[in-house]
């Protein structure tokens, strides 16, 4: 459809001109980066506003640094195009000027340098490039000429940067989720009603639940790379089918990294072909992230072990076959190391009964969004398990062995996060180009297309960040920090696109009947699970700021 726009003030794209720029800026960010990284002053030493700032402007750095080295990839292979150019221009120019002006941690918290016990500018905010996006990066005249670049393309969305094995498999599953998953995804979430198995099963035959599994246990051996186009695009079409794989690939990574070789032989490859569903069984009621204080516990006896406690949000729970469960196993031993993992095997559900196993209830907890798996709370009471189930039959290392798959889970929230709001994104903007108001499409309307190409950018600068986290990962290189970066930002962008996106429907999007409604619900939680965002802050803080 073509939409009328004003293209008067619009700009020749120069290409090297953008790549030098990036690079400088991204220098001299470095002092900004050294300054968010030095001692708070004493007045904000105890100060959880000052050290979340902190962190928020150093995931803003990041991301300005992976953009510029985006920049400099996709130019020497020729593919950086008038749309990505301008993108890239418009994430400068705004995070540049939210930095040095006031930076949204979320809906009314933002946070400013002296908030942060910075000076006012910036260090390295004296660069003059700094000064041209600041100026020149986010403008309405560039606004308008992303719209009608967007307006040109059957989906809005900017070139990733992919190579050819990831693009043949990002393809293969949209493909995928546009075909078996979107078409149904509304009615699934409007009845609450669990995936289908069938379609599990249709995604084990792909490949989904063995992506980053080794050859050798039956996996297809891919990287954390891949574990993201996947997990994205199958998000794009439902967040529910897109987080089918995270409880899988927690459970493969606890089992890689910490099983015996017996575990690995038994668990790995049934997990990879499907027929073993997992789930992941660490909160409790009253301890959301503080997992410190667990108080479910498991008592040794000569048989095993028996399970006495309660565990809430727990997801897919019903239906799974195995629990990765977290428990406190020595009772003796206060904090972390008294806490056990243990590989526990449950029969699954049934129509009739949920859990149909001595020890072990469960209930339904009602949720607004992210349905399709359900989520539950669980009460073991005299529940047993093997003494084979110790996960590397080591007891007392359970919250050790956790931590190491939180670099992964916050990496693949983080693609689903991206996931969503692309669909955010692509709802809106069909619905901008149908939609007519006062005889022309309301996407001709400068703050509707302004809304989706703020979007675009937005969803261009997480997606980045997101990859290079995982390629981090895949170096085995320790990425906790990038990792937590990625799912920081990517929840926000994945909130602000889908209540965008509801705000470009009108009155429509707060009907049940439009898909806007269930991605803005969905898109909710991504906030909250794998670390609230108050959270993942705090960790990203711990990294960055030292502490006296």
């Amino acid at each position: 459809m073509s939409v009328a726009l004003d293209m008067s003030a619009g700009e020749t794209p120069d290409i090297q001109a953008l790549v030098a720029r990036t690079a400088r800026v991204a220098e001299a960010l470095k002092a900004c980066q050294s300054g968010l990284e030095s001692p708070l002053p004493a007045a904000l030493d105890e100060s959880q506003y000052a050290r979340h700032g902190r962190a928020w402007a150093a995931t803003y750095v990041a991301v300005l640094s992976q953009l510029s080295a985006y920049c400099t990839d996709m130019a020497a292979q020729s593919r950086l195009g008038a749309l990505e150019y301008h993108l890239v221009h418009i994430v400068f120019g705004e995070y540049l000027n939210q930095l040095a002006g006031g930076l949204p941690m979320s809906q009314g918290e933002f946070v400013r340098p002296a908030d942060m016990g910075l000076d006012d500018p910036l260090p390295g905010f004296d660069s003059a490039d700094i000064a041209y996006f600041r100026k020149q990066g986010n403008t309405g005249a560039r606004r308008v000429q992303v719209a009608q670049l967007l307006a040109q393309l059957v989906t809005p969305e900017a070139d990733a940067g992919l190579d050819e094995t990831h693009l043949m498999i990002r393809d293969q599953f949209r493909r995928f989720a546009e075909e078996k998953v979107a078409p149904h995804a509304h009615g699934w979430h409007l009845d609450d009603a669990l995936i289908p198995l069938t379609l599990i099963e249709e995604m084990a035959e792909l490949g989904v639940f063995g992506l980053t599994i080794p050859e050798e246990f039956g996996g297809l051996g891919m990287g954390k790379q891949a574990m993201c186009v996947v997990s994205e695009e199958l998000s794009r079409g439902y967040i529910g089918v897109g987080s089918l794989g995270t409880r899988t690939d927690i459970a493969a990574e606890l089992i890689m990294q910490n099983g015996t070789q017996a575990q690995k032989e038994k668990y790995l490859p049934a997990i990879a072909s499907g027929a073993i569903l997992p789930t992941a069984v660490f909160t409790e009621p009253n301890t959301g992230s503080d997992l410190a204080s667990l108080t479910t516990r498991a008592k040794k006896t000569d048989d095993g072990y028996r399970v006495f406690g309660a565990k809430t949000w727990i997801t897919h729970a019903a239906r799974a076959d195995l629990m990765t469960l977290l428990v406190r196993s020595e009772a003796d031993v206060k904090g972390h190391a008294g806490l056990s993992m243990f590989l526990a095997e449950k029969p699954r559900g049934t129509e009739e009964d949920d859990f149909p196993v001595d020890g072990l209830s469960g209930g339904e907890i009602s949720v607004l969004g992210y349905r399709g798996m359900k989520e539950y709370d669980l009460g073991f009471d005299d529940f047993h398990i093997d003494e084979a189930a110790l996960l590397g039959g080591q007891p007392g290392a359970g919250f050790k062995q956790l931590m190491q798959t939180f670099e992964s889970a916050r990496i693949q929230t983080a693609a689903r996060a991206v996931g969503v709001a692309q669909s955010a994104l692509d709802l809106a903007f069909k619905y901008a180009l149908d939609r007519q108001q006062f005889g022309k499409p309301i996407f001709s309307f400068e703050r509707i297309s302004g809304k989706i190409v703020m979007m675009a950018a937005e969803i261009l600068a997480a997606r980045q960040l997101t990859y290079f986290a995982a390629r981090r990962k895949e170096m085995n290189a320790r990425c906790d920090l990038e990792a937590g970066m990625a799912k920081l930002l990517a929840a926000r962008v994945a909130w602000a696109a889908a209540d965008n996106g509801l705000q470009i429907h009108g009155g429509n999007g707060f009907a049940l009947e439009y898909p806007i409604s269930r991605v803005l619900c969905d898109a909710r939680i991504l906030n909250i699970f794998e670390g609230a965002a108050e959270i993942q802050a705090d960790i990203i803080a711990r990294r960055l700021v030292p502490t006296k």
